[in-house]
């Protein structure tokens, strides 16, 4: 058995979900681990509880295999979680992410009012920030403005025109990497500013 099916076999029995495994120089093997998401469920956490629980059945499992490593670490996803699958993207429909394309895009962006409204993307700009949505047919895109973001103390005039809104669709296959844009306000994920 390989490294990936262990992992994958070990924490899915124990009723996690393999979410990365990454190896460094030094020996150390990192597993990331989540619990299942179900929709409309709440949503859970990882805790240091579940971590060393993973961590006691592995090396275990690990030892009777025979892989070698020198240091074990199992963590949650973190803020910047990885988005890898269908249901990961399904999960976090409406969050921030950050999109890394494998092939710059070319003049491929377009303006969700259009072409016409004048906003142009760099042709060899693969790195993007939005809002994740799912397109009319089915497909997912993220959405977002140029505009910077207001400094802390700053007026801002009620009558500027804010900067259009540009859409980005993709496919999975399409996708170098992608995940959770790290959300550090302390109000949490789900808090309004006030």
């Amino acid at each position: 058995m390989t490294l990936q099916e262990i992992a994958e076999q070990t924490v899915t029995g124990l009723g996690y979900e393999l979410v990365e495994i990454e190896r460094s120089a030094g020996g150390l093997l990192r597993i990331t681990i989540d619990l299942p998401w179900t929709a409309g469920q709440p949503e859970q956490f990882v805790n240091v509880e579940d971590c060393e629980k993973v961590t006691r059945q592995l090396q275990y499992v690990l030892e009777v295999e025979g892989i070698e490593y020198k240091r074990l670490e199992v963590s949650s996803p973190g803020i910047d979680r990885p988005l890898r699958h269908e249901r990961d993207f399904e999960r976090f429909l409406g969050q921030v992410i950050d999109v890394t394309l494998k092939a710059p895009i070319g003049e491929a962006a377009r303006s969700t009012e259009g072409v016409a409204a004048g906003a142009k993307v760099s042709a060899n700009r693969k790195k993007f920030r939005g809002t994740l949505e799912r397109t009319a047919d089915g497909g997912w895109q993220i959405v977002w403005s140029d505009e910077p973001a207001p400094k802390p103390g700053q007026r801002v005039s009620k009558k500027r025109e804010p900067a259009p809104l540009q859409a980005l669709g993709f496919t999975l296959n399409e996708l170098r990497e992608a995940r959770l844009a790290p959300v550090v306000n302390f109000k949490g994920r789900g808090a309004v500013d006030a």
